[in-house]
């Protein structure tokens, strides 16, 4: 779990992502593009667990349903090129041949990989979804239970037992919705079709290598459609990374042995630079006419000059550390909830870096220890736009001259929301980033001629 492309990586088993789980490795003698091209080059869908046939949302040219046809038809061959890669990685050619043997693509993927909820829910519907009175019980369950557990890897590690147990918990709902995929096959799709396949193909080598040096076995490394596996959700080559054999006896099992899946999670966000003894943030309250252009992720300044500004924490509390430093970020808007987020909640970001993700951890962290709700409500009557709305806004950014960081993609990223805050800001709204059904209402009924340029 690690880098800037987690967003691929340990994703929130929730009921979309589940639905069709399945696969593995299929019979067959060896990896080859004869019978399996000609059975997807005439692909039709067929059934609930098979895939649309369906363009991918995100538009781009590896995801339309032609070229997701002509990649899965050339799926041997591809899983071929990639041998002298395992090899120079130190997996045999038995091995190779073995793992690979009547592999072929599991193309409902493609269905998943444009539709992942931390960027099409709401900020305020992932974190109800996620944040549950069950969940917060369970996690409290979890901890007691393996307190001896918890006790040694956080005198290990120095990471706050809670936001593990957060991620353990939101991963796979402690341990009971980790997947049903082979990684080995969920991660060669990946490498071979869609728009990922330079980032996959590391992925899918890195699960040779598991395999091979039987850390875990094919029955263990099952997963997400991404290939994440494990109730922390690892990604194999996180895995490679920050696996430890917590338990030693000799295997680095993240999947079955508690100890060894609670210190490797706490060791992979101590190697992102984990700050130990600090929060992950702050809710807090917004004066009278502040400048929200202030409100930027990339905006990093000490809590002691934030309440300067004249921000309080919602519970009134004083900061521990008002020297440490944090950025303003505010999930739903000026209607909505505001933070100030310290160098944690970055720690949080690299292993997943979606902010609706983080945030939720961050915040089921603190239920866990005894923290309150939020104490500011959603704008729940704002509208969530729809991929095509978001890929609609950019594109009216665009044509307005402001820079959204690349082409229009449907994802709202810092750039889109940095753009966007510029846009309110000079044709006087509240500059607060936030795209919602408001913001696009407002590029739509503003010339492109009459907004000035960046």
């Amino acid at each position: 779990m690690t880098g800037t492309l987690r967003i691929f990586t340990a994703m929130v088993l929730v009921a979309p992502v589940l639905a069709g789980c399945g696969g593995g490795l299929s019979p067959g003698p060896s990896a080859s593009a004869g019978p399996a091209a000609s059975r997807v080059s005439a692909y039709a869908p067929s059934g609930p667990g098979d895939w649309s046939g369906t363009s991918g949302s995100s538009g781009h040219p590896d995801m339309q349903a032609d070229m997701i046809r002509a990649a899965a038809a050339n799926f041997g061959s591809c899983l071929q090129r990639m041998w002298p890669l395992a090899a120079r990685r130190g997996v045999s050619r038995a091995s190779f041949d073995t793992y690979t043997a009547g592999l072929t693509p599991d193309l409902k993927i493609m269905d998943f990989m444009d539709a992942q909820p931390e960027f099409t829910k709401a900020p305020w519907d992932y974190v109800d979804l996620l944040v549950t009175d069950s969940r917060i019980s369970r996690g409290r369950e979890v901890l007691a239970q393996y307190k001896p557990v918890f006790d040694a890897v956080e005198r290990a590690y120095g990471v706050d037992r809670h936001v593990v147990a957060a991620i353990w918990g939101i991963e796979s709902n402690y341990s009971t919705a980790i997947g049903a995929r082979s990684v080995l096959r969920s991660t060669a799709t990946l490498a071979c079709v869609g728009r990922r396949q330079n980032y996959f193909r590391d992925e899918f080598l890195a699960a040779l290598e598991i395999l091979h040096r039987g850390d875990l076995t094919p029955d263990q490394l099952k997963g997400s459609w991404a290939g994440a596996f494990g109730p922390t959700q690892f990604m194999p080559t996180s895995f490679k990374r920050f696996a430890v054999d917590f338990d030693g006896d000799g295997r680095r099992d993240v999947v079955s042995s508690v100890p060894d899946l609670v210190a490797s999670t706490a060791n992979n966000l101590k190697r992102d630079k984990w700050g130990i003894g600090q929060s992950w943030g702050y809710e807090v309250v917004l004066p009278r006419g502040f400048d929200y252009l202030l409100a930027d992720g990339a905006r990093m300044m000490p809590l002691r000059d934030w309440e300067r500004l004249g921000i309080v924490r919602a519970n009134r509390q004083a900061f521990p550390h008002p020297t440490a430093r944090a950025s303003l970020v505010l999930p739903g808007g000026a209607r909505g909830p505001a933070f100030l987020m310290l160098d944690n909640f970055r720690a949080i970001l690299r292993y997943n870096p979606a902010e609706a993700y983080a945030l939720a951890i961050g915040h089921l962290a603190d239920r866990l220890r005894g923290g309150a709700p939020f104490v500011q409500p959603w704008p729940r009557d704002e509208r969530v736009l729809t991929s095509a709305e978001r890929h609609e806004l950019q594109t009216l950014l665009v044509a307005r001259g402001y820079d959204i960081g690349g082409e229009p993609n449907g994802r709202i990223n810092a750039k889109t929301r940095k753009a966007l805050r510029a846009f309110q800001s000079a044709n006087g709204l509240i500059p607060d980033g936030f795209a919602g059904g408001s913001a696009l209402d407002s590029l739509r009924a503003t010339a492109a001629s009459a907004t000035p340029r960046r």
